[in-house]
């Protein structure tokens, strides 16, 4: 599994988790959803995600593109 792939995937975790908590337990369960949506924002114009870091450092390869 590439960083890339990881990053969606933990994303997608963390939102339906969230979401999921909101319904059955707390709507504050919410406040999650929008700080991994800010972080998603953030990083497309930074290029920078803390979970990027985190995720590399677990071993994980970054995705490469394919040469001609």
């Amino acid at each position: 599994m590439t960083v890339e792939r990881g990053l969606r995937l933990m994303a997608g975790i963390v939102v339906t988790a969230s979401a999921v908590l909101a319904t059955v337990h707390s709507p504050y369960w919410l406040i999650l959803m929008l700080i991994v949506g800010l972080n998603l924002l953030q990083s497309a114009f930074t290029n920078w995600c803390p979970a990027v870091w985190l995720l590399q450092k677990l071993g994980l390869k970054p995705c490469t593109a394919p040469t001609s």
